[in-house]
């Protein structure tokens, strides 16, 4: 069998994995990209994400680079506020809320908020569009083998690839990471998410705002209208025993829960989509490449969804790769470029990793001393405007 040949092989097809093949094809490299699942591009069809991502300032140059903006904005919620409520009291009501307006640090939002299933429908429009991508949809990397020049793919259909550069964007438990041998350091917490859509009668206003209480944040972002109606995306997280009895509640018994959770501070909530539930985890892998190997996205470093970080980092570790790619496309896969790469990253990963498992571990305290102690520092950290204005420019991935 002849080996097909491309510069980039790309493994995984969830979101970070096609805007990754995205931003290389539209620079001009020849991309294959391949996930064992296709995308779900509808909100009704069975297993759709019903995660939304918000794009920071940075993340929509990427998407800017790639093509694919023009397409997005239509569907954009922006996110003008980032409103931190702590209700850690005897009672789910909200005693203490603090503002971190993009209006103190940009001309633009902090970002902007688009269902999951929405996004990897525009995607997959746009890798259709391309000419040197060739997206493949139900085809898995069985195995790769490496060299100094170039590693060798062999795909699930019987397919043999050859590529300067594999880039692993295979999730949390990814393959290409595991027979690169490169380890991963893990924190569990006994957390599950529950992802869904509501609606609410009190417009939200452009304002995320995530709630902390004991178990895990509540966090609602805004959404486009949806019939009629304002609409945000939530993610609930708690402890998981909680979460799964909650992901089997009745519709009734739940959207009274989530209305009291929330604080009520839209009115009651409605459910408007189908509920999804995940394991909240914290990993970070020991390093960000092997030979002709590019770890992205969760498998490189995976965080609770607290500040809009995840996806946010991922589309970071894709434009890095870009501008070494394209200042010196002659070394693209080789060592210096992937050690560059690693150099590059690595702290602010590390960095990201550790802060957001700060904040997700004080979101958990019961005892109502510590839940004392995160209303204070939540107070002390805002009534410090330098700070503030510090930890706003590191939320938005800027410094």
């Amino acid at each position: 069998m002849t080996d097909n040949t491309c510069d980039i092989l790309i493994s995984g097809g969830g979101i970070a994995g096609m805007t990754a093949a995205a931003a290389f094809g539209t620079a001009g490299f020849s991309v294959v990209c391949v996930d064992p699942a296709p995308p779900i591009t509808s909100r009704d069809d069975t297993g759709a994400d019903m995660r939304s991502t918000a794009m920071l300032q940075p993340a929509r140059r990427v998407l800017e680079a790639a093509g694919l903006w023009d397409a997005l904005a239509p569907h954009a919620a922006p996110l003008d506020i980032m409103r931190i409520v702590d209700a850690g009291g005897e009672e789910p009501e909200a005693r203490m809320t603090r503002d971190f307006r993009a209006a103190d640090i940009s001309e633009q939002p902090f970002g902007w908020n688009f269902p999951n299933w929405l996004l990897r429908r525009e995607l997959s429009e746009r890798l259709n569009t391309l000419g040197n991508i060739d997206f493949r949809p139900g085809t898995a990397t069985q195995s790769v083998f490496t060299r100094a020049q170039e590693a060798r793919v062999t795909l699930s259909d019987g397919s043999r690839l050859r590529a300067r550069l594999v880039i692993a964007a295979d999730g949390r438990h990814s393959p290409v990471r595991e027979a690169a041998g490169i380890g991963v350091s893990t924190s569990r917490y006994g957390q599950k998410a529950l992802a869904f859509a509501v609606t609410h009668p009190i417009p939200h206003e452009n304002v995320s705002t995530e709630i902390h209480r004991t178990g895990g944040p509540f966090t609602l972002v805004p959404l486009p209208d949806f019939e009629g109606r304002p609409s945000s995306a939530v993610v609930w997280m708690d402890d998981g025993p909680l979460a799964q009895e909650r992901f089997g509640m009745d519709t009734e018994t739940f959207e009274a829960a989530m209305s009291a959770r929330s604080c009520h501070l839209f009115g009651p909530l409605t459910l408007a989509s189908h509920r999804t539930i995940w394991p909240i985890i914290s990993q970070k892998a020991d390093r960000l490449s092997a030979e002709r190997i590019a770890l992205i996205a969760e498998a490189a470093h995976v965080v609770p969804p607290i500040g809009a970080q995840g996806l946010n980092m991922s589309l970071a570790d894709t434009a890095t790769l870009l501008e070494l790619a394209s200042a010196r496309p002659e070394t693209l896969g080789d060592q210096t470029m992937l050690d560059a790469y690693h150099k590059a990253r690595f702290p602010d990963i590390s960095l990201r990793v550790t802060g957001i498992d700060l904040l997700n571990r004080a979101s958990q305290v019961h005892t109502p001393v510590l839940r004392d102690a995160r209303a204070a520092g939540l107070q002390a950290l805002y009534a410090i405007a330098p700070v503030r204005k510090t930890l706003m420019q590191m939320g938005l991935g800027v410094r």
